[in-house]
C-alpha cells in the first residue's frame, strides 16, 4: 500500500498479478486482494473501482476508488485528461537522443493481416492517434563478453492506447527487455511461453521473466486539489541494472 485516502487507495501492484479475474482457473488477482482488504468499507456501502489498470507483467502504481462518488470524480478527471502517468522501462540499446517522442497511430495487427497473437498492436496510418514522450535516465552495458547496451527510460504517454509504450519503443528501435510480444527476438517468445511456460531458453532470450515496465508515478487534479504519488522500481528491475555497469 502506497497511500490511503478517505475514498481511494494507491497500491503498488507486483508483476505477474492480474488486475481483474479474466482467465480460467481463478488465479489470485489484485481485485480479490482489494475486496478482502476493503471488506469493512464494502459492507458499509463502499466499492472497489480500479481506475488505472496495468498489464499482468507490468508493476507499479494503481489507483482504486472506494466509493461511487470518488469513482465518478476520477472518471471525470480522466475524461478531462487531468491525469499524468509516468513509467520506467528498461530497453535494448542506447537511443541517439536523451529526449525524444513517438507520435504514431496504433491499430490491432489482426485487422490488417494475419497475426498469431490476437492482442498485438502495430503502428499503422489508419490507427488511433498515440503519442509518448521519452527521456533516457541511464545508459549501461551488460557485464558479458559482448557488452550489450541497455537504457533505463522514463515514458510519459499522452494517450492511453493498448500496449502503447511497448509498441512505440519497438517502433523506435529499442524494444523492452523481457517483452514476449514486442521485444527481441520476437513474438514467437509469447507463443512459446503459452505452450511451454517459462523455460531456460526463454530466459536466455528475454533476460527477464516479465516485461521491464513499471508505473512509477501518478498525479492528477480534481475538485479536491492536486495529488502526486510515486513508487520505486521493484527489486527485479533494480537488480538487472545493478548487475550491469554504466
Amino acid at each position: 500500500m502506497i497511500a490511503e485516502g478517505d475514498d481511494y487507495v494507491i497500491v503498488d501492484k507486483p508483476a505477474h498479478l492480474l488486475v481483474h479475474p479474466s482467465v480460467p482457473g481463478n488465479p489470485s488477482t489484485l481485485w480479490d486482494g482489494l475486496k478482502a482488504y476493503l471488506a469493512f468499507e464494502i459492507a458499509n456501502g463502499g466499492q472497489v473501482s480500479i481506475i488505472t489498470r496495468l498489464d499482468r507483467e507490468t508493476s507499479g502504481i494503481v489507483l482504486v476508488a472506494t466509493t461511487r462518488e470518488s469513482a465518478r470524480r476520477f472518471g471525470l478527471a480522466m475524461q478531462a485528461k487531468n491525469f499524468n502517468k509516468s513509467y520506467l522501462a528498461i530497453v535494448w540499446g542506447w537511443p541517439e537522443q536523451d529526449q525524444f517522442e513517438i507520435d504514431a497511430p496504433l491499430r490491432r495487427k489482426g485487422e490488417i493481416e494475419d497475426s498469431p497473437v490476437w492482442v498485438k498492436q502495430i503502428v499503422h496510418p489508419e490507427g488511433k492517434n498515440a503519442r509518448t514522450d521519452f527521456t533516457v535516465i541511464k545508459r549501461f552495458r551488460r557485464i558479458t563478453s559482448n557488452g550489450e547496451r541497455f537504457s533505463l527510460i522514463e515514458c510519459r504517454p499522452e494517450t492511453g492506447r493498448m500496449h502503447q509504450i511497448r509498441v512505440h519503443l519497438q517502433h523506435a528501435g529499442h524494444p523492452m527487455v523481457g517483452d514476449k510480444i514486442y521485444g527481441q527476438p520476437g513474438e514467437h517468445c509469447y507463443l512459446d511461453f503459452i505452450e511451454t511456460g517459462w523455460t531456460p531458453v526463454l530466459e536466455q532470450q528475454l533476460l527477464l521473466n516479465r516485461q521491464a515496465l513499471h508505473a512509477s508515478r501518478l498525479s492528477w487534479n480534481d475538485e479536491q486539489g492536486f495529488h502526486d504519488f510515486s513508487c520505486h522500481l521493484p527489486p527485479a528491475l533494480e537488480n538487472f541494472i545493478s548487475l550491469n555497469k554504466v
